[in-house]
């Protein structure tokens, strides 16, 4: 029986626009299973759990469980968890780590402020302070969500592991099963599909330089689906690798029809035309549900602009 995975790739449905969106991630490491609404069905207390995902609504912030690859057995005496918070907008893009006995000391952080890129709240909450180790690797591995994320995430994280990669993690869910392995890179917040160890490796590398690698890229998820293709065709198109060098900064027009501009830091101006698009023929979103026709970021032209418009953020 074909999995979600193998017909997508059969497929070759295309990878870019598809990222999970947030300006910020807030991860809380929790050992022990994950159901398929982690961080209310797993061993965090799910009153918490609740709180969390309340407190981050509408606020840009994405909070999701991470865990060290390998066994996963908890214990359920208090442990020494660590945290992470990373905010992934051009400009101000960083990576703030603590640790906690007491994960309820989240809800002490304040969600719209973090939202918007300030990290002192999280530092205050949780004595907080800038990450000074390797970028992190978030693997999707959460079978309960699909079956997939297991089979095919929880090897790669654990041979990335194996191999030295101090930043990997396993993480409850990063949206789009179908492009299993998936792999969300922190601090800039690009995701990758399809992916192999190797490629992670050198995706990590590049990442310690402060550039991007756009084979197997679905995009940055501080864009929406579209401005993440928009994003991804201007590199392409330019050969810009630079992680910071690009940015998302007007976008007109609603599904399926989107006006894009993306500036370069050395004020290079691009429009891009992104056209929402149906996958066909019907597939599996994920493994069990029942055919669809999901939708696909199609770039339909990318031109450069000169001279530079003058454009309000």
């Amino acid at each position: 029986m074909s999995t979600c995975t193998t017909v997508s790739r059969d497929l070759d449905e295309p990878v870019s626009g598809t990222a999970a969106t947030a300006r910020t991630w807030l991860l809380l490491e929790q050992p022990g299973p994950w159901g398929a609404r982690a961080l209310t069905s797993s061993h965090l207390d799910p009153a918490l759990g609740r709180a969390l995902e309340a407190a981050a609504q509408d606020t840009g912030v994405r909070v999701a469980l991470i865990r060290r690859p390998g066994r996963h057995a908890d214990f359920g005496r208090p442990m020494v968890r660590q945290v992470y918070a990373a905010h992934t907008l051009p400009g101000g893009v960083w990576l703030h780590h603590a640790t906690t006995t007491d994960p309820s000391q989240l809800l002490n952080i304040d969600f719209t402020a973090l939202g918007r890129g300030d990290h002192h709240t999280f530092d205050t909450a949780l004595q907080g302070r800038p990450h000074t180790g390797d970028p992190l690797a978030l693997v999707c591995t959460n079978g309960k969500r699909d079956r997939c994320c297991a089979l095919l995430g929880r090897p790669l994280a654990a041979e990335l592991a194996a191999s030295g990669v101090e930043g990997a993690w396993e993480v409850t869910h990063l949206g789009g099963h179908r492009f299993s392995p998936t792999v969300l890179v922190l601090p800039y917040g690009y995701a990758y599909g399809r992916v192999q160890a190797h490629a992670v490796k050198e995706v990590l590398h590049r990442v310690q330089e402060g550039r991007v690698v756009v084979e197997g890229c679905r995009g940055r998820s501080a864009w929406d689906r579209p401005g993440q293709a928009a994003e991804l065709a201007v590199r392409t198109a330019a050969r810009e690798y630079g992680a910071d060098a690009l940015d998302v900064v007007r976008m007109i027009g609603s599904a399926p029809r989107w006006e894009i501009t993306v500036a370069h830091t050395d004020g290079r101006h691009w429009r891009v035309v992104v056209a929402q698009g149906a996958s066909l023929p019907p597939r599996p979103e994920s493994c069990g549900s029942v055919l669809g026709t999901p939708a696909r970021m199609d770039v339909v032209s990318v031109r450069e602009l000169t001279p530079a418009p003058a454009l309000a953020r």
